[in-house]
């Protein structure tokens, strides 16, 4: 009987332990630090940033949010920002963003028509996903990937 027990309790321990290992434990983890800044009066905006160098050193500004806080769609923007100066996003150009598979889409330019500067690129990621790779789409029209 203990035998009987002994050998059911590891079948279902063996089981559990292939169920997670397929399941989640393969799976590798990611960190976000989300922060809040306030839109105007009584709406805040929670959004990931970080700060990442381009191939030739130059910093850029990385924020990821959502947009349109009454519309039941809400819009996932990207927002590029560059060293004044330094860079000048070419407007209206699309982002072309590398997935994981190797795809390639194209993110619309949400500031096509009226840049506030230059420097600055917000792209509309709403039915993007997986993205690996930010070239950024300079002036000169030379890609730069973003590490």
């Amino acid at each position: 009987m203990k035998r009987k027990f002994l050998q059911y309790f590891w079948r279902c321990a063996l089981v559990v332990f292939l169920a997670l290992t397929g399941c989640g434990w393969s799976v590798q983890s990611a960190q976000a630090l989300l922060r809040q800044h306030h839109d105007s009066p009584g709406v805040l905006r929670y959004h990931s940033q970080v700060s990442i160098k381009d191939e030739k050193g130059y910093a850029w500004q990385v924020l990821l949010f959502k947009q349109n806080y009454n519309s039941a769609v809400k819009e996932l923007r990207l927002r590029l920002v560059a060293f004044p100066g330094v860079v000048e996003i070419a407007h209206p150009q699309p982002l072309l963003i590398e997935t994981a598979a190797g795809r390639l889409l194209n993110a619309s330019d949400a500031y096509a028509l009226n840049a506030p500067v230059p420097n600055v690129g917000e792209y509309n990621l709403t039915t993007k996903s997986s993205v690996l790779k930010i070239p950024s789409p300079k002036k000169d029209y030379e890609e730069v990937g973003l590490r």
